[in-house]
């Protein structure tokens, strides 16, 4: 249960003080050398960690919890988005690195980032986390939560899941998104329809690519200031809406083949994108990778 809910109407947060340490790594010969970024609270307690110009969380599932108590953007982005997105579309870069919390969904990334530093980051996936906020009593607040689905079809099954497992689900907490473009997003209409309700929490369930650059827009443009999860197909994969993965599944890392043997034609070319991650964590380390030619002609 939350202890304090003030921080959900207010218009103005302070990130806590801190400071920036470095800290040596592993290095190779044919790779720059890299020393990792670390942002310390005054505690002592490590919070994030830098990964090609993307402040990580680096704590646990309940440290992150209580980050979100805070409110604002927090996004998972995966390997396909890290190897693709992040070089191919500014506003998603902008927006992983505007975001207030950053978890580390990808277990590929984790992984190459042992290998490339010899350093490991605690993993808290996209799913783990939902999971474990759900449970929360703001979920179970009437009028607490808004719901932006990509069809009707997943917004009539999320609705029935909802009702099944004792969460208040009403049709205005509810939006069905539109297509939107490369690019900057832009969603008046929606903008609108959250400041009317002024939802506590506003889950963003449209996929990867999107969702951050909406999650961003709305961050910006909202008056008040909740929590705005970027965790797209983690609800898909709770109400069965997509292969429904296990919590062991899940803590192997391996939520990514349960999706392509349910469905190779759909999710293998994806995932088969995320091999450029690897050239870019050993290449990049802590840098932000430069952008494609065709990315850094668009303005962000």
């Amino acid at each position: 249960m939350l202890a304090d809910l003030s921080f959900f109407r207010s218009t103005r947060y302070e990130k806590p003080s801190h400071a920036r340490i470095r800290t040596p790594a592993r290095n190779f010969r044919c790779f720059p050398p890299v020393t990792v970024e670390v942002v310390v609270m005054n505690s002592g307690t490590s919070v994030v960690e830098r990964v090609l110009g993307i402040d990580f969380f680096s704590g646990s599932l309940a440290d992150a919890c209580r980050c979100a108590e805070n409110g604002g953007l927090l996004t998972a982005p995966s390997a396909p988005g890290l190897a693709s997105d992040l070089v191919a579309q500014p506003t998603y870069r902008q927006a992983l690195q505007s975001s207030d919390i950053v978890l580390t969904d990808s277990a590929f990334m984790v992984l190459l980032w042992w290998l490339r530093t010899g350093r490991r980051l605690p993993r808290v996936s996209g799913l783990a986390f939902l999971r474990t906020w759900m449970s929360r009593d703001i979920m179970r607040r009437s009028g607490a939560v808004f719901w932006v689905m990509p069809t009707d079809t997943e917004r009539a099954h999320t609705l029935r899941w909802l009702e099944a497992h004792g969460y208040p689900a009403e049709d205005e907490s509810f939006y069905v998104a539109p297509q939107y473009p490369d690019g900057e997003i832009s969603d008046s209409v929606l903008a609108q329809a959250i400041a009317r309700r002024r939802p506590q929490v506003v889950y963003l369930a449209i996929g990867g690519g999107v969702q951050e650059r909406l999650g961003y827009y709305l961050r910006t443009e909202l008056t008040h200031r909740p929590l705005i999860l970027c965790l797209g197909a983690a609800l898909a994969f709770m109400t069965g809406a997509q292969v429904r993965i296990a919590p062991w599944v899940d803590r192997c890392g391996l939520g990514w083949l349960w999706r392509i043997m349910s469905d190779p034609s759909r999710f293998f070319m994806r995932y088969s994108r995320a091999g450029r991650l690897a050239w870019m964590v050993l290449r990049y380390g802590t840098d932000a990778p430069p952008f494609l030619r065709s990315a850094a002609a668009r303005p962000a």
